[in-house]
């Protein structure tokens, strides 16, 4: 039992580190651009999948 809580502990800490030291809002921006470029290829692989074979 005392590993798991030394395991959360560290990643507490982890967190911590990377959400006070102002990464965060880098890696936010990031996750909204990849989530916008995800969003845009689906899109254009959906209408090319409906196209009928030439």
């Amino acid at each position: 039992m005392f590993s798991w809580a030394l395991t959360f502990f560290i990643i507490a800490i982890i967190a911590g580190v990377l959400g006070f030291g102002g990464i965060a809002g880098t890696m936010a921006w990031a996750a909204q651009t990849l989530f916008v470029a995800g969003l845009i290829l689906a899109v254009v692989f959906f209408l090319m999948g409906r196209r009928p074979p030439s």
